[in-house]
């Protein structure tokens, strides 16, 4: 019998130093795609641009923008449209943020999908 059982699997050992260094890189390599994601900014819109929110490509909100004109606050029908129109334009947003995401990580995350921290519909 032989003393390395991995002799077996096609001789010649099994490199642990060289699957640690492996695992190093893609580390690496899918924390420069995080940030690259996080300083990543796209927009949606509703209304024909009334109500336009930016989020980053991890999906947090940075930005929403009101188009002057569009609401007065005076009316409560339209502060609750309001609220809706934000929801909306956040949902398209975070939708575009979800796509990136899926293009930057996609070769990455490999078999991550659905741990918690990986953008778009690896798990946010």
């Amino acid at each position: 019998m032989s003393q390395n059982p991995f002799e077996a699997l096609g001789g010649g050992g099994f490199d642990m130093n060289a699957l640690l260094q492996q695992a190093q890189q893609m580390q690496e390599q899918l924390q420069s795609a995080q940030e690259r994601l996080t300083e990543t900014v796209v927009d949606g819109t509703v209304a024909g641009g009334a109500v336009t929110v930016k989020v980053n490509g991890v999906g947090e909100l940075v930005g929403v923008e009101i188009r002057a004109g569009g609401f007065d606050g005076s009316d409560p029908d339209d502060l609750s449209d309001l609220g809706d129109m934000i929801i909306a334009a956040y949902r398209d947003a975070k939708a575009q943020a979800d796509a990136l995401a899926g293009e930057a990580l996609g070769p990455l995350a490999g078999g991550a999908e659905g741990l918690p921290g990986m953008p778009g519909q690896l798990g946010f």
